[in-house]
């Protein structure tokens, strides 16, 4: 399958899908007529000695520096190299590829100016995997993501470090075993480069996918612990939900619902007199179902941003040039941290269900397991849910919320949506721990019910469990069981499996709720 940079819309499955070589992406006659185009317009810009941004002056606070037609090439040299200033850890490779896509559907839709040869080479970076070495950190989320975006593109010029078979290795003896040369740049191509949102976009990208797959394992394990803790589907029924109609709401209720249907466990207490469940069971359509609506948010607004052209200043023709700031974060910057608090929010409630699970309550031992005072049980898993929960909620300060002046007062209001993007997945990744250890809780407690079952699909999600973590008789190290169950969540398979099964039952969970159906 091809994709085609510039001219076809992408989507958040389709960039995934290209990082990961599922899709081809290439550039077809229109993308290459429009590209050609907007060189020819830059090179006019640059023969006629028009004054454009960036073009033929400085940058930031020296834009109203002249730059000489000898030196406009230079300039762009020299721009990769000045900005490259990250520091920190790298970020991940996935997450760089993502970039270098993003970046080609961005400059392949003809407004930047950038050769097609300049295109071209970064394509094939993407087709070989021959991907950048990026520091975390740097950007402040305006201006472009400067900093990140500079260092993803010093390969283009020989420099840098790149990952190529499976090493870190410098660029310049990797383009020598290929037989290449770096890249000429020509004017404005060093600016089109770096100025654009990518880095704050290829870390949403991967939000998207992450937190989906967070709050589909949420339902389905939230809806285990109910069972193991013999609560009532009633507060899922769906005229309750049609008088406060909430889509994500309507959507959990929804697969709660299809996730309890016919189970033994439910059917033996349905006269046991407990009037209403803890919030964390019964609430579940109405926590879960917002932490939904927040991630359709951001899908959606990722997806625009997929399209859009971030750069500054626009070419539209020789005559024809626009300072504008397309480059800002702020769009993504504000979703991102939305969505932040919204996956925080689904580990806030977890922890509430594996607590509960602990409490020697309905019919449960005390701490899961039947010996407890020369074992400790599942008491100490849930200090560490506790410590990731506070944790993620010291990293919900909304970074959008703040802004300092750079480039002495020129760019005087930056998003910090990079900072936004990267914070949302650590959040994800404390989430799926989180969601990890609820899991092995459930499926501890569950075994309790014996020799009741749940329902078809939940028991199926139990199965999953036990082909990698056994239950627990006596204490042992449970770091190796939470790490075992969270790499069936963290690689997505615990939900691919139990939605295959469903499937395979012609059930579908997400049905009447297309926008919420994945990416």
């Amino acid at each position: 399958m091809l994709f085609n940079y510039g001219t076809d819309t992408l989507t958040t499955g389709k960039a995934l899908a290209l990082a990961q070589g599922k899709i081809k992406g290439v550039l077809n006659d229109d993308a290459v007529k429009k590209i050609n185009a907007s060189s020819h317009n830059v090179q006019q810009i640059v023969a006629n000695d028009k004054t454009v941004y960036g073009v033929n002056t400085g940058f930031g606070i020296l834009a109203n520096t002249a730059i000489s037609k000898e030196d406009t090439a230079t300039l762009q040299y020299k721009i990769l190299q000045s900005h490259s200033v990250g520091v920190g850890d790298p970020i991940p490779a996935e997450v760089a590829k993502i970039m270098l896509i993003t970046k080609v559907h961005a400059l392949a839709q003809g407004y930047s100016g950038v050769q097609l040869s300049t295109l071209e080479r970064i394509i094939w970076h993407i087709d070989n995997d021959v991907i950048p070495v990026v520091p975390e950190k740097g950007s402040v989320g305006a201006s472009g993501d400067l900093a990140p975006l500079s260092h993803l593109f010093l390969p283009l010029i020989g420099l840098g470090e790149v990952y190529y078979n499976n090493q870190q290795q410098a660029t310049s003896n990797v383009l020598k075993q290929q037989g290449l040369s770096p890249v000429q740049l020509g004017p404005k191509e060093g600016l089109a480069l770096i100025n654009g949102t990518q880095f704050i976009l290829s870390f949403a990208v991967k939000a998207v996918q992450r937190m989906h797959n967070c709050l589909e394992a949420a339902d389905i394990i939230g809806a285990m612990s109910l069972e193991a803790l013999t609560g009532t589907k009633a507060p899922f029924d769906e005229r309750l939900h049609e008088l406060r109609p909430y889509n994500g709401n309507k959507l959990v209720a929804q697969r709660l619902r299809l996730l309890l249907n016919d189970s033994d466990i439910m059917q033996s207490h349905v006269d046991c007199g407990r009037v209403q469940d803890p919030y964390s069971l019964r609430c579940m359509p109405q926590v879960h179902g917002a932490s939904r609506n927040a991630w359709l948010h951001l899908k959606e607004l990722t997806e625009i941003e997929l399209n859009a052209v971030t750069d500054n200043p626009i070419i539209l023709g020789a005559d024809d040039t626009i300072s504008g700031g397309n480059f800002h974060g702020q769009p993504l910057a504000l979703p991102l941290d939305y969505a932040c608090f919204a996956a925080a929010e689904i580990g806030n409630i977890s922890d509430r269900r594996c607590y509960l699970l602990l409490e020697g309550k309905w019919g449960l031992p005390m701490l899961l397991m039947k010996d407890v005072g020369l074992n400790s049980g599942f008491m100490i898993p849930q200090y560490t849910t506790a410590a990731l929960v506070t944790e993620n909620k010291t990293l919900c300060f909304p970074a959008s919320a703040d802004s300092i002046p750079t480039s002495l007062g020129q760019e005087d209001h930056v998003s910090m949506g990079s900072i936004s993007g990267r914070k949302l997945n650590k959040v994800l990744d404390n989430l799926e721990f989180i969601l990890a250890i609820e899991l092995l809780s459930a499926c501890q407690a569950i075994e309790f019910r014996r020799p009741l079952k749940s329902s078809e699909l939940l028991e199926h999600a139990h199965e999953v469990v036990r082909q990698c973590v056994s239950f627990a008789a006596e204490d042992r190290i449970f770091a190796d069981d939470i790490n075992a169950v969270a790499s069936i969540i963290k690689d997505f398979s615990f939900v691919e499996e139990v939605n295959a099964f469903a499937e395979s039952k012609g059930i579908s969970l997400n049905h009447d709720f297309a926008g919420f159906n994945g990416f």
